[in-house]
């Protein structure tokens, strides 16, 4: 079985379509891959309602309760162990997990370790790239399934998908529109990513 453990740290609004989607395209069946886990860095996150709701184990680890983001990287990498082992290391899917993760952290799962962001990378990594999109005038923006790595927002490309600005838009419409597309390709790119497509 090949486990993906998602971390999330609020409404996890894509993990919930990569459950949808292995759901109804039958990857445990079919592919033996299964979303083993969904941990949150917040005990409030509304998508460890969403996980449980279906099945999935949760975990809760509190980054308020380690002295440094090392502490926090290993207890996570802690919870990840649960859920692989050697002949079948899990897929660790970033899924609005929003914690900067360590170099130790992102190579202990070089390769394995994905993330979604709200751009068209390499355009606008980091905060704010809606209003950044606005603010420089582009016509197009998006989003990029990408390899973690660590630089953030810098890792080899999956997968993209281009929306464009439409001329009343502002931050929160485009991004409600951006991640209607997150929640298509990010499945996609995980599906190829472990070559089940």
């Amino acid at each position: 079985m090949k486990n993906i453990v998602i971390l999330i740290s609020g409404n996890g609004s894509n993990m919930a379509a990569i459950v949808q989607t292995a759901h109804l395209e039958h990857w445990a069946t079919q592919w033996d891959v299964h979303v083993a886990a969904v941990i949150s860095n917040k005990t409030d996150a509304k998508g460890l309602d969403f996980a449980r709701s279906h099945g999935i184990a949760t975990e809760v680890v509190n980054h308020k309760a380690y002295a440094n983001r090392e502490n926090f990287d290993a207890a996570i990498v802690q919870h990840i162990n649960k859920f692989e082992d050697a002949n079948h290391p899990a897929l660790v899917v970033l899924a609005g997990f929003m914690r900067i993760l360590t170099p130790d952290f992102v190579n202990r799962y070089a390769g394995r370790l994905v993330n979604i962001h709200p751009s068209l990378l390499p355009a606008f990594p980091g905060l704010h790239t809606h209003q950044r999109a606005l603010d420089a005038g582009c016509k197009v923006a998006g989003a990029t399934v990408h390899l973690v790595t660590p630089e953030i927002d810098h890792g080899p490309i999956l997968a993209q998908a281009i929306v464009p600005v439409l001329s009343d838009d502002t931050a929160d419409t485009l991004a409600a529109r951006v991640l209607t597309q997150e929640h298509l390709i990010y499945p996609r790119a995980i599906a190829k990513l472990l070559q089940i497509s």
